[in-house]
């Protein structure tokens, strides 16, 4: 059974979330005043054809942005109060991002690239880091640059990444979107692993079977949710 069917807390709120963006050609509106609720332990997928607001949502939860009316709660913190300093520390502690374009530092090897996540949110710990690529069934490679590792392995990389500082909240923005069939299901186990572990997953992605090993499936167009849904997969049992 999944984490969230008992619904405990809630985790990310949002409340007629608004985001605008002015240019030439006159004011966008990307998110237009969406209501949305996740709970605590919950895999949220989203969905939505280019220009959604897919993008948007995904700046907003991982505190890289902020609303322009409404408001949006993440573990209890409206984000639109706090300092531009105090919500660099709170995305720190709080939110683990996994990108479809892995974003790992070239010069750097698997291990320094987990250890430099540890520098910017408190300090290092390299024993903590070895373990951290263990689980993900790295450890052999902790030495190689992202450049000696496969698609499938960086990405395992940064998922080991994501989790250094425990964040509660993983935002993973199309997961397997460059991965071969094999690879995106060491890593759709990865997620549904640490799902169960209690960490909340609010994933994007084009893939509908990857949406359906979500508990619930959300769907974007024009700025607007159009669909909520329960998965119909049941996807944390054997």
């Amino acid at each position: 059974m999944s984490v969230a069917a008992t619904r405990p807390e809630t985790i990310i709120e949002l409340r007629d979330a608004t985001r605008e963006y002015r240019g030439h050609a006159g004011t966008v509106r990307a998110l237009d005043s969406i209501s949305l609720s996740v709970s605590r332990g919950e895999w949220l997928a989203i969905m939505g054809p280019s220009g959604s607001g897919k993008s948007t949502l995904v700046n907003l939860l991982g505190c890289l942005d902020r609303v322009d009316a409404g408001s949006v709660r993440i573990a209890g913190k409206d984000i639109n109060t706090l300092s531009r300093k105090e919500l660099d520390q709170f995305r720190a502690e709080t939110v683990g991002f996994i990108f479809q374009q892995f974003h790992l530092i070239p010069y750097l090897s698997a291990l320094e690239n987990i250890m430099l996540a540890q520098y910017f949110h408190s300090m290092t710990d390299r024993k903590e880091a070895m373990a951290a690529l263990e689980r993900v069934g790295l450890g052999d490679r902790a030495g190689h640059l992202p450049s000696e590792l496969s698609g499938g392995e960086q990405q395992r990389v940064c998922i080991a990444r994501a989790l250094i500082n425990q964040p509660p909240v993983l935002l993973a923005d199309e997961p397997t979107g460059n991965l071969d069939a094999a690879n995106q299901q060491i890593v759709t186990g990865l997620l549904r692993s640490l799902n169960q572990l209690g960490h909340t997953i609010l994933m994007v992605t084009h893939d509908p079977e990857m949406a359906q090993m979500a508990d619930r499936i959300v769907e974007l167009h024009h700025g607007r949710i159009v669909a909520e849904r329960e998965a119909s997969l049941a996807p944390h049992t054997s």
